[in-house]
């Protein structure tokens, strides 16, 4: 019965990467890798199975095999793709659209809201979240006329923050940090300032400024989430996010402890430290960079080490 599945990552290289995702016990690729899609099932990238009946198969795969051990809802694909980004340049000014606007006007695929926890940050590094216009005209103005100093809000961060992004956020993350994402499991992403940049091969990216326009929120509205925290024993859990397409939550262990779960499928990356987890009477070694599935059919669960996790799940 596969009550847990380990997953084997998939890395991107990215204009804005580095080489810090090799501190997660990864093997990177050269270059400048950007993105480990750690829990993934897109077209555009998806994680192998390392373990159990499902061997071999990509999550993709899986998903479209046997839905029901992932999800109690129906879903036309994987519900969520959850990301390791090491961003030792900035990323660009960017926004994504909800649901319905992505369906029509991206071949279906589904829009894209998210959460970054900041695992690491150097100092006086920043993020780009949201933006001054209090009207459409205004917004539309503030791109025309180029003055991204005058429309974008930066904001200072530490490790340990967390950010709630819904679809229509202007955003960016700074360079510098290194960020654990959850998102709804899509890949559409609308860049309105890149820095003029150049890659490689000495061409500036893509951009979609009268998208842009048309999906990002105004006035911006910054989201203030309720954390509620409860220990018990040795594990201290933090719900972080309990929103519409996703919930959210942090695991510090300190020794011996129970996991709750619930009945639906549950994501987790190991992101400090090491130990074990004992799934239906067996034990499994986990570390640093480990990313597993709880299925719907895991329902005895126990956590023994020194770790911190973050752990999600469908809505």
């Amino acid at each position: 019965m596969d009550t847990i599945i380990f997953l084997e990552p998939v890395f991107a290289e990215r204009i804005w990467g580095g080489r810090n995702l090799e501190k997660f016990n990864y093997a990177i690729p050269e270059g400048n890798i950007g993105e480990a899609w750690v829990i993934a099932a897109h077209e555009n990238g998806s994680s192998l199975i390392k373990n159990g009946e499902l061997k071999g198969l990509t999550l993709k795969e899986a998903y479209e095999k046997r839905p029901e051990l992932f999800t109690k809802k129906k879903y036309d694909k994987f519900p969520l793709l959850i990301k390791i980004l090491d961003a030792s340049d900035y990323l660009s000014v960017q926004v994504h659209p909800e649901d319905d606007y992505a369906r029509v006007n991206e071949n279906g695929e589904l829009g894209k809201t998210e959460c970054w926890y900041v695992l690491d940050a150097k100092e006086n590094a920043e993020l780009i979240y949201g933006h001054t216009a209090k009207t459409k005209e205004e917004f539309t103005r503030g791109i025309d006329e180029e003055k991204w100093d005058d429309l974008f809000i930066r904001e200072k961060v530490k490790k340990g923050d967390f950010f709630y992004i819904p679809a229509g956020t202007l955003h960016a993350i700074g360079a510098g940090n290194l960020i654990y994402e959850v998102q709804q499991n899509s890949d559409t992403t609308y860049r309105v300032y890149d820095y003029d940049r150049t890659d490689k091969d000495g061409n500036k990216r893509e951009l979609h400024i009268e998208k842009t326009k048309d999906v990002t929120a105004v006035p911006f509205e910054k989201v203030q989430l309720e954390q509620e925290v409860y220990e018990v024993g040795n594990i201290k859990v933090t719900q972080l996010a309990e929103e519409r397409y996703f919930g959210v939550y942090k695991i510090e262990v300190s020794g011996e402890a129970e996991l709750t779960k619930n009945d639906t499928g549950n994501l987790f990356t190991v992101l400090e430290g090491q130990g074990c987890i004992k799934v239906e009477d067996i034990v499994y070694d986990i570390k640093k960079g480990d990313s597993f599935i709880l299925t719907t059919q895991c329902s005895d669960c126990r956590l023994d080490g020194d770790m911190l996790l973050i752990g999600s799940y469908d809505r």
